[in-house]
């Protein structure tokens, strides 16, 4: 007789713009088999690869897994670890920050994370401790995007409200400029972008999967697209399309840029971006008549001016009008639960910190942990930062030091792990319930516990609750159970479910018809318009308005170096499953045929490439997916399985980006040369 067939429905909480419905198979009690649900609207019954070789690979492997608490038997960075018990583990972390506490304040207790996880639960509960401590918050964003939120913020009021990708039923255009739906959001590369009657523009570097498929693909030199993108409004303006009645009721400061496009002809722009200038004039004539969604990915703005790339690629709708209506709209990143009425700080327990939060950037992280004064504790969940942080030779440096007592909390023994004085086992998503949502399409989804956690892994906010007992906290918010946070997060965002009902379909759409976004066309700008000049940006020390900005061009055989997004990995999730690494191959390096012929270099040649940072070798690839003078070398590594114990990161010398003091990670240059 068959086993028992058991069908539950949860949802993937990884850092992707999807947010795919899953169904997971049981047969007597044991997982069989983890898929895509037929029934979900993103999924539609498919995972993608790599989502379905990981949750059907190495998350099911226990001998992958960290099951158990471990403390350091060896030299650091060897991953020497043996087991203890969570009694031994949960009272030397407290007693280490007690004493750090007492004798030197909680600043010099550091923490670290970000999108291991983004269940809501998992994600947000244990910055409650964190708060109550007092410690130093890396600040999460600035590894990733927050030039872009603060350059949107000045521009729009928010970067957190897009459009609705249901309205692309109603769109004319699609503009999508820096983001690469092929690897980072596949099931809006597979379903929602063929199936609008938009037509497609795509602005990368890179010939992605994405950009070959469009109508027209923009491909300009990495810096330059603020310059493109004041040729796009030279024409714009030429011809008509500005909409003067929005600009004159909606927008301030317009006569402040008016000026500058007169100079930025589409001849200038093919001159500075290396965009043809018939592909300017055909691009900003699709896009101009509306109504056309723009699409700005989070990689464009991981440059030394992204913050002025951004506000300059903001101005494409702010002058275009368009905004406000079916099939217009512009869209950096959609926090959905935040749309629907979350409260994100009680969630995060922020009335529980005693004073102003201290934070650092990722920029500064490695300079913070040699400081021995600053940085006597550093506490790692959600993350692995010795494979995705800046400077990583000088990070890995810093974690070695026997002074900084090191804990990190991972479902996996990472490169980070090997550094950790104290490893506490992660419980999976399949093994405990929690809410998810996606940040592109407005959906909200139950993540269900389809087994027992594997060994004594714990998810992220019982292993905080226990750490909160074990450092005398008394606060109830330290120990509220994780069934009360999801009903009261259930109706903060008017689901009208309770989470049994959620779980039977899945997800919840947080509105069933499609919302249009500012269709009011009142801003969270201190004047409640679209400020194309901001007194706020002057008061940073930034200019009043965009700017038609383009970087220097390396010199000297130099490249610009481009990391994105892997099709095989998710940031650096992934890595460790053998099958992924299979398919995904050796590290390697695209250059451009003419750059290869110059260097000397075939497919398959060893090469190096080298700056001030580091060092790394690579295998070559010769492509013309990319323009001449750049190098494409995809992120998501582990160092320790890698043949040198380095990645992509050994090369990024974390230098702030213009806003945010984020990351300019795609500004790297570096030289090349065969081994």
């Amino acid at each position: 007789m068959d086993a028992q067939l058991e069908r539950i429905r949860t949802t993937c909480p990884r850092d992707c713009y999807d947010g795919c419905g899953i169904v997971v198979e049981r047969r007597d009690g044991a997982i069989s088999r983890v898929l895509g649900d037929p029934d979900h609207p993103v999924s539609r019954g498919a995972l993608c690869g790599k989502c379905a070789t990981a949750y059907n690979g190495v998350w099911q492997d226990e001998q992958a897994r960290l099951l158990y608490p471990l403390k350091r038997t060896g030299p650091k960075g060897h991953g020497q670890l043996a087991q203890i018990s969570w009694d031994e583990a949960l009272t030397t972390i407290a007693s280490k920050l007690q004493d750090i506490v007492q004798a030197t304040g909680p600043e010099a207790i550091i923490h670290t994370h970000y999108t291991g996880t983004l269940s809501l639960l998992a994600y947000m509960f244990p910055l409650r401790f964190f708060h109550r401590l007092g410690a130093t918050e890396v600040e999460p964003d600035t590894i990733c995007n927050m030039a872009g939120h603060v350059a949107w913020g000045l521009l729009f009021g928010s970067s957190y409200v897009g459009f609705d990708p249901r309205t692309a039923a109603d769109s004319r255009c699609i503009l999508v400029w820096g983001a690469n739906p092929a690897h980072s959001a596949p099931h809006a590369h597979k379903h929602w972008l063929p199936e609008s009657p938009a037509r497609k523009i795509v602005v990368d570097p890179i010939r992605t999967e994405t950009a070959a498929q469009a109508d027209l693909h923009l491909q300009p030199f990495p810096g330059t697209d603020a310059a493109l993108a004041f040729s796009l409004l030279h024409v714009l303006h030429r011809d008509g399309f500005f909409q003067t009645d929005f600009i004159a009721e909606h927008t301030v400061g317009y006569d402040e840029v008016l000026p500058l496009l007169a100079s930025c002809t589409p001849a200038w722009g093919e001159r500075t971006t290396g965009v043809p200038a018939d592909l300017i004039e055909r691009t900003a004539h699709l896009y101009g008549p509306g109504p056309s969604l723009l699409w700005v990915g989070q990689g464009l703005q991981r440059q030394t001016t992204g913050g002025n790339v951004m506000r300059a690629c903001g101005l494409l709708p702010a002058l275009t009008g368009n905004i406000g209506k079916p099939g217009a709209g512009f869209y950096y990143l959609n926090i959905t639960p935040g749309i629907a009425g979350m409260d994100f700080d009680a969630l995060a327990g922020s009335s529980l910190a005693k004073g102003r939060v201290p934070r650092i950037s990722h920029m500064d992280f490695a300079a913070r942990l040699e400081d021995a004064s600053a940085s006597q504790a550093l506490v790692c969940w959600n993350t692995n930062p010795a494979a995705s942080a800046p400077q990583q030779q000088r990070l890995h440096a810093a974690l070695k030091r026997e002074d900084l007592f090191t804990v990190a909390i991972d479902c996996f023994p990472t490169d980070t792990t090997d550094f950790a004085d104290i490893v506490l086992p992660a419980a999976s998503f399949l093994e405990f319930d929690d809410l998810t949502f996606s940040y592109f399409h407005l959906n909200i989804g139950a993540q269900s516990k389809a087994r027992e956690p594997m060994g004594e892994s714990l998810p992220n906010q019982e292993i905080f609750r226990r750490l909160a007992a074990a450092m005398g906290f008394e606060e109830p918010a330290l120990f509220e159970s994780d069934e009360s946070i999801i009903g009261r997060l259930l109706a903060e965002m008017r689901t009208g479910c309770d989470f049994s009902t959620l779980q039977q379909t899945g997800w919840r759409s947080i509105s069933q018809t499609p919302l249009i976004f500012y269709e009011d066309l009142t801003f969270d700008t201190p004047s409640g318009k679209i400020e194309i000049a901001s007194d706020k940006a002057e008061q940073k020390g930034l200019p009043r308005v965009p700017q038609p900005w383009a970087d220097t061009q390396p010199t000297n055989n130099r490249f610009r170096l481009l990391s994105p997004a892997s099709r095989w990995r998710l940031n650096d999730s992934y890595a460790n499953d053998t099958n992924i690494q299979q398919r995904a191959g050796q590290a390697g390096v695209t250059l451009h045929p003419d750059d290869a012929a110059q260097l000397g270099v075939t497919d398959g040649t060893r090469v190096r490439l080298e700056n001030e940072t580091g060092q790394l070798e690579l295998t070559a690839t010769i492509d013309a997916i990319i323009p001449r003078g750049v190098a494409l070398a995809h992120k998501g590594r582990w160092p320790k399985l890698e043949a040198g114990r380095h990645n992509v990161n050994t090369l990024n010398p974390g230098t702030r980006s213009d806003m945010g003091e984020s990351s300019s990670v795609h500004s790297t240059e570096v030289t090349i040369r065969p081994c």
